[in-house]
């Protein structure tokens, strides 16, 4: 059986190529950073949901449902946006609190400052507390604006057409909003890790 012809196989062969890896790698890998791992993996996996809603998904259902001739977006709707959605929040859950694992293990062993330094913008952790409450900022819309409405929006949750269309309006500025607010977090995640001069 190939294990690329699911998704499970995929992920379990990139877990076993990544600690190959990581066992031939000069001087080895240190397993203490698994917490950072995870994090650039579930900010991957959630960036790139958001910005495949964004650039691909979004507009592509307007061009479906503006076609009158054409297929509609109904596939997408029914199938393709569940699964998104589902991978799409808990990225974002993982990412976070992958993160402040990250921060707690990290930064207070070799820094001496914790969650709290970060997040209230201590010297030396300006950079990394802004892209940490951008990090909150989108977590917090993809929970409590994105998802309850996208429920609206699939049919998941009951909802009439015009509360459906007040749900499409708010979940999709809610989503532009975590667009926009994913670059200037994505600079800062980045430049700390980085040394960037910002």
């Amino acid at each position: 059986m190939n294990p690329l012809n699911s998704v499970t196989g995929a992920i379990v062969s990139g877990v076993v190529l990544m600690v190959l890896v990581a066992l031939a790698l000069p001087g080895g890998f240190d397993f203490a950073s698994l917490d950072r791992l995870l994090h650039i993996i579930a900010g991957i996996t959630w960036i790139g949901l958001l910005y495949y809603f964004n650039v691909v998904q979004i507009p592509g259902l307007a061009a479906a449902n503006a076609d009158p001739g054409g297929p509609g977006g109904a596939g997408i709707t029914r199938y393709i946006a569940p699964r998104a959605l589902l991978w799409f929040r808990w990225a974002a859950v993982v990412t976070v609190l992958s993160g402040i694992l990250f921060i707690e293990s990290h930064y207070r062993a070799s820094a001496g400052a914790g969650l709290g330094q970060v997040l209230m913008l201590k010297d030396g952790f300006a950079v990394i507390g802004i892209g940490s409450w951008l990090g909150l900022i989108l977590l917090f819309n993809v929970w409590v604006l994105i998802w309850p409405n996208q429920k609206k929006v699939l049919g998941i949750k009951p909802a009439t057409d015009a509360e459906k269309a007040s749900a499409r309006k708010t979940a999709t500025l809610a989503s532009r909003v975590n667009f926009v607010l994913s670059i200037p977090m994505l600079m800062c995640m980045g430049g700390q890790s980085h040394g960037l001069p910002f």
